[in-house]
Order: C-alpha cells, then structure tokens, then sequence
C-alpha cells in the first residue's frame, strides 16, 4: 500500500540575506495530513524563518532557493495574490506575541471577523459577513462568539467587544487561535504560541490546543526551543541548530535516542527531573564542546 503524500513537503530550502552568511540551509520537512511536527532549536536556528517561508511572508530581501509544495503545488515563486488565497484557508499562523500580531486599533471580535469575511470575499458572498468599525453583521456575530467558546474563553461576547489592551495575555492568544482556526485550515503553523504566556496559562493553551487539533483533524507545525513542550504536543520532533535540520523522528526516539550532541543537550535541559539533588544543572554548552559542534 503507498503511504499517502505530504500535505507540505518543504525541500533543499535556502534562505540568505545579502553577503550574510545563510540563514537556512537545504533544509527538508515534511508534514502530513493531521500529524504534529515539533520543530525546535534556540533562537536563530532558523524554525521561524521557516514558517515564515512557508507562510510567504519573508522579508523583501530575503533571497530563497529550494521547493515548498502544499499538495502538490509548488509554492515557491507564487505571487502575493495567490498565496493570500491559500493563507486563512488552506493553512494558517499563530504567533509568538499576539500584542504585536492583533491590531490594537480593533476589538477581538471584528479582527476575528475579519479572516471570515476575507475568507468569503474570495468566493464571492462577503456581504452576508459584512465587517465594519460599528458592525459586524449578525451571522458573522454568531461565528465569532462559537469560535471564541470553542478556544475557551468563558464570556466570548464580553472579549469580543474588546480591545487587545483590555484582554489577559491567555486571552490575546486565545484569540489569536480563533483566528487560526476560523476558516478550518489543514495546517496550523504555532510560532512559540506559549513563551509569552506564564506557567499556568502555558498549560492551559497546549491542552487547547491538542484539543483543537484533535476536534478538527488539522496538522500543526508547532515551533518552540522547548522541547518539553513540543513533546506534550507533538508525535514527531525535527531539530534545528544554524540553518539546518540536524535531527528529525518521533518523539519517543528523540527522548530515548538522541544521536546529535545539540539534541543530548535539549534532552538533557528538558529532563531536569533526572538531574541529581545537589548536581550542576546541564547546559546546551556541554553538549556541544562534547560533540565538536560550534
């Protein structure tokens, strides 16, 4: 029986800017239809620049080599109109600070509002979800208020007419997720969707978002540079350090099976429950002078 292909098949991918040395390098990923790929690394490592490729959203001078196919269609070279049919709808992004990805200029309900109507504009009916600054038109109202309940948030109408200012950090990235999930995407792409949230909430948004994944059957590419928190998410782990995929398989192996000292290092980090009582804490630095890694 042949496996079914990848829904995102990213391949020998290069990212430069200018004279700099490259930012990714022949990196390779594959995502299939309802998986989990965790994709993490330190700062700079390249996992959000990835995201950002698939997504079509680098920067302007950034010069990009290599194939990004969803379904079967190269993405790579596609212009801005035809990748904003496909953002929203075919796959979409959670960032990392949502103070800087809502707009503080409106409330939570009408930007959630905003990614349904510009989902029905590109099929034409985008009056009955009309969206202005004093109105959001009834059956778009419903859709919200489902949206924001479903992601957890206990008085929708209440977070709805309010401002990203008025809202709690969970809040903000709550709706952030209401927003991802709207249009029921195939993918959902996390960008460090929990580091700006504290301990509690952090555990409050994986659960979401495990149950959303669950209740949808989306896939997600879930970044992070915490592996203990991508292992609570995902089934299979792909490892970045300077531009390459260093490492990829599922998470049991990963924790058990490390073979890249830079992994060792994030096992060991992530697994301070094995640490002796008394004991130095393991740093990444180990790891890497051990193996000759710069």
């Amino acid at each position: 029986m042949t496996a079914a292909p990848p829904i995102l098949e990213i391949e020998g991918l290069n990212v430069t800017f200018g004279d700099q040395e490259p930012a990714l390098i022949d990196v390779d990923l594959r995502v299939g239809a309802g998986q989990r790929l965790g994709v993490i690394g330190e700062s700079g490592s390249g996992k959000t620049l990835t995201a950002l490729a698939v997504m079509g959203l680098l920067p302007d001078d950034a010069k990009m080599s290599g194939s990004i196919k969803w379904q079967g269609r190269e993405l790579a070279g596609l212009d801005d109109a035809e990748y904003a049919k496909l953002r929203g709808d075919a796959f979409s992004i959670v960032f990392q600070e949502p103070m800087t990805a809502l707009d503080p200029t409106m409330t939570a309900g009408m930007q959630v509002a905003e990614v349904l109507r510009l989902h029905y504009a590109r099929r034409r009916d985008a009056a009955k979800y009309h969206v202005d600054e004093d109105h959001i038109a009834d059956n778009a109202r419903e859709r919200v208020l489902g949206i924001l309940t479903e992601v957890g948030i206990r008085d929708p109408a209440r977070v709805a007419a309010s401002y990203p200012h008025q809202l709690s950090g969970g809040q903000r990235q709550r709706v952030l997720i209401a927003m991802a999930l709207m249009n029921r995407p195939r993918l959902v792409i996390f960008d460090e969707p929990t580091t700006a949230l504290d301990v509690r909430v952090q555990a409050k948004v994986l659960r979401l978002i495990d149950h959303e994944l669950r209740a949808t059957g989306a896939a997600a590419l879930f970044i992070s540079h915490d592996l203990a928190v991508v292992s609570q998410v995902c089934e299979s782990i792909a490892v970045m350090h300077q531009g390459r995929v260093i490492e990829q398989g599922d998470v049991r192996q990963i924790f058990r099976h490390a073979e890249h000292p830079y992994t060792r290092g994030l096992v060991a980090t992530a697994r301070l429950d094995l640490v002796a009582p008394g004991s130095r804490l393991p740093e990444l630095a180990d790891f890497l002078d051990e193996g000759g890694v710069a």
